[in-house]
């Protein structure tokens, strides 16, 4: 009987070469003796933090422009979406655009700062 070892088993698993060190190796190391593994926890995955952008009153622009805009820099907002946005910014000071991970947040941010609207991010909790 071959014993391997958790720190091994840990390796393969960070490189995600479990699988194949299990189907490839282990039957030739083995040469027809058994093999014990011992694992001692399950991988634990964690969901990326999740980001919302939102759009500032505006009272230079127009409510056409500021619509728009969303629309351009947000692709998959419908015109019914980006007005209720524009709208919930006008009547509140603030309105939500969108929710998503960190990189695509600072691009849609960004993105309506560079076409003269105001946006910052921040955290989903």
């Amino acid at each position: 009987m071959m014993i391997i070892p958790q720190g091994f088993y840990d390796l393969l698993n960070w490189l995600n070469l479990e699988r194949v060190f299990m189907m490839l190796a282990v039957p030739d190391l083995l040469q027809g003796g058994t093999a014990v593994v011992e694992k001692s926890s399950e991988t634990v995955r964690r969901t990326s933090p999740r980001y919302k952008v939102l759009l500032h009153n505006d009272p230079i622009n127009s409510m056409e422009f500021v619509v728009n805009t969303l629309r351009e820099v947000v692709p998959q907002l419908s015109e019914q979406d980006a007005m209720a946005i524009m709208l919930e910014a006008h009547n509140t000071g603030i309105g939500l655009v969108i929710v998503c991970d960190l990189e695509p947040a600072e691009f849609y941010s960004e993105s309506l700062k560079a076409k003269g609207l105001t946006s910052t991010i921040e955290p989903e909790n």
